[in-house]
């Protein structure tokens, strides 16, 4: 193959499972392309990606961690990206942007089913990848097993670009199949050439026929040469599959080990011979690369030295010092390495850089010099619904005051979180997408803006109604303290409404007992007691009739008339058999159909009433269950779920309707109200 001319700069996204080895990768390729001096480990807490806090004391990738290199003068950015399914969006934030993906696995069959979520993103979104198989030096599986797993998976045909070499129980190198060249790895320098093992031959023919088979599936010119037995030139074989990667066709699989340096070289090669370069991928996501210049914020990060910091993949055109995207004037202009920012005086297309200072721009925003564009749909990632939350308030109530500022920018960050101040229960909901989430959170704003905080369940918004009506009860309110008293006397009709109907307020007052001025006074009242029932919560589905009452000339006041509405309520509700109703919401339960039992039983054990299973469309070997539980066995639940599905269990919900709830569950409701 001749020798390749340089490439403008291109991006590539690392994606895959929790604990797959992403972060050591990127640290053995920066150091392979001769960008860092020494490796860092995930256990002294010094790799490049990885370097906020949060992250360094879980030993996880928990944000975007952007790094630009150069290689062979040529520009790289890789974003090592989350692999626990709590930190998806920053995921799926940063695959928009990317020319290539490279989704790192382990070769352990049980844990092939966590790609799903990745592969249908990069599947709807037409993202190129490749696979990258890690760890290959603790493989128990065999290759051919492994990858069939893996297809299942994946909607696009997966092709071994290599086989591996064994010896005994070790893997000393690989065969490259598009040009038939056997490698024995090296420690700490590149693989060394070497004739293809006797004892593999045959293997090695049937698995490059097999390639070849995959490419002729997009190429007729291939196919009929296959057809005829022709063995096509090893460059033919290499634009085709170049070609067919560069479209989304069809994914190629690598493999090493990443922490030895193994494949980490081919790899490498991979990326600077094959990922599309910027013209590519703007025309592939729909944005031509005429006209003004064009940036989309993929990340935003409040750093502790530099401020607000947007990182920006430049789509079209250049940057430089000066500029303003949307009418906002760019700071800086930096390149990342982990959270140390380099200013640089330019970018141009197919760059990721980090631009300071631009307050008004939001993460996913699309941006041009001549304002904001909306984003074609291949640049639209779709914001994941809560599933968790915490109550949270200062641990200093002298620090409600920047509470706002810190959350404000901590959502910036990460738009996958979200905070509500609930109406009834007047608790500051902090929500996200899952418990580690929302802890990894709270330590940013510990660490980063001074402020920790407490945190406690969300109450649930349990409701109350009566079961039977009572008439004519009475609420009086006399009171004489010297000059003017207050007199107000009501006799009510309270009955219970179909469930939905909320509060109904009427009158029947004849002949003036009541003058009319006063009626809403009344009303007032009674639609206050209501805030807090007999039991201790809102009163929901009543009707509430004034039918008499009496005043007085000169001792009767609106205030007085509300008074004794309230009365008349108070006296009349425990009449009324109240009732505590708890919320019920509808649930979708999504699981590879490996755990639908169980979570059969734990919706089951939840007090569900489970209304239906069916395939999820879509998604090969998964189920979706759907299920009416209520709210309070909900809040927790997404934490069992993740348990027992292997982390990639979810669910949507929708509040559904309000439910009588009596016996000891309910007196226990009550009594934690009445505390």
């Amino acid at each position: 193959m001749a020798t390749k001319a340089p490439s403008g700069p291109r991006s590539i996204a690392l994606v895959g499972p929790f604990s797959s080895g992403k972060t050591t990768l990127l640290e053995n390729l920066l150091f392979v392309a001769g960008a860092i001096p020494r490796k860092g480990s995930v256990k002294e807490g010094n790799m490049v990606g990885d370097a906020s806090a949060e992250a360094r004391a879980r030993q996880m990738s928990v944000e975007i961690s952007a790094v630009t290199f150069e290689h062979m003068d040529e520009t790289f950015t890789v974003l090592d990206c989350p692999g626990s399914l709590e930190f998806i969006q920053e995921a799926m934030v940063a695959l928009v942007g990317v020319d290539a993906a490279v989704v790192v696995v382990e070769p352990e069959i049980d844990r092939v089913i966590a790609l799903a979520p990745i592969f249908k993103f990069l599947e709807r979104h037409g993202v190129p990848m490749m696979l990258f198989i890690n760890k290959m030096d603790r493989a128990e599986v065999g290759v051919p097993e492994l990858l069939g797993a893996l297809q299942e998976q994946s909607e696009r045909p997966l092709v071994l670009r290599q086989v591996p070499i064994r010896e005994g129980e070790s893997i000393s190198g690989y065969i490259d199949l598009v040009h038939e060249r056997a490698y024995q790895y090296k420690s700490g320098e590149a693989s060394a050439l070497i004739q293809i093992p006797e004892a593999m031959a045959e293997g090695e023919v049937q698995a490059r026929t097999e390639l070849l088979e995959a490419l002729a599936d997009f190429d007729d010119d291939l196919l009929e040469q296959l057809l005829e037995d022709v063995i096509p030139p090893n460059e033919e074989v290499y634009a085709a599959l170049h070609k067919d990667f560069s479209e989304g066709l069809l994914v190629p699989v690598l493999l090493g080990t990443a922490e030895q340096e193994n494949g980490v070289r081919r790899l490498l090669k991979a990326l600077r011979h094959d990922v599309p370069e910027a013209a590519e991928t703007a025309a592939r996501v729909g944005l031509g690369d005429d006209g003004d210049a064009v940036v989309q914020i993929l990340k935003t990060y409040n750093l502790p030295s530099s401020g607000k910091v947007s990182l920006a993949r430049v789509w079209r055109g250049s940057l430089a010092d000066g500029v303003s995207l949307a009418g906002q004037r760019i700071g800086s202009i930096n390149s990342m390495s982990g959270q140390t920012l380099t200013k640089i005086p330019k970018a141009e297309a197919g760059q990721i850089v980090a631009l300071g200072r631009m307050e008004g721009v939001k993460t996913g925003q699309l941006l041009s010099t001549a304002g904001e564009m909306e984003a074609p749909e291949a640049l639209v990632v779709p914001v994941l619904e809560p599933v968790y939350a915490f109550a949270i308030t200062a641990e200093n109530r002298a620090d409600e005051v920047k509470l706002s500022d810190a959350l404000h920018k901590l959502l910036e960050e990460d738009s996958s979180l979200s905070t509500v101040q609930d109406q009834e229960s007047h608790q500051h909901l902090l929500r996200g997408q899952g418990e580690m989430h929302l802890r990894v959170a709270l330590d940013r704003l510990r660490n980063r803006f001074s402020l920790p905080l407490v945190t406690e369940r969300p109450k649930i918004p349990y409701k109350e109604t009566v079961r039977r009506p009572v008439e004519r009860v009475q609420g009086r309110h006399k009171k004489q303290s010297g000059g003017h008293g207050q007199f107000g006397d009501v006799y009510i009709d309270v009955k219970p409404l179909p469930r939905g109907s909320g509060f109904e307020f009427k009158d029947s007052i004849a002949g003036g007992v009541v003058p009319k001025q006063y009626i809403p006074a009344v009303e007032a009242g009674a639609r206050g007691y209501c805030k807090k029932g007999p039991l201790g919560f809102p009163v929901v589905d009543v009707s509430v009739n004034l039918v008499f009452g009496s005043f007085h000339a000169v001792d009767s006041s609106e205030m007085a008339f509300q008074t004794a509405g309230r009365i008349a309520m108070s006296e009349a509700l425990p009449k009324c058999h109240p009732i505590l109703l708890e919320p019920i919401s509808n649930v979708t339960v999504y699981v590879p159909n490996t755990f639908t039992p169980q979570v059969q039983r734990l919706l089951s054990g939840r007090r569900a009433q489970i209304l239906g299973l069916e395939a999820r469309e879509g998604w090969n070997g998964w189920d979706q269950v759907t299920a009416l539980l209520p709210q309070s066995e909900l809040a927790d639940m997404i934490i069992e779920l993740r348990s027992l599905s292997r982390g990639v269990g979810t669910y949507d919900y929708r509040f559904e309707h309000l439910q009588e709830l009596s016996g000891k569950l309910a007196d226990d409701v009550v009594a934690a109200a009445a505390e």
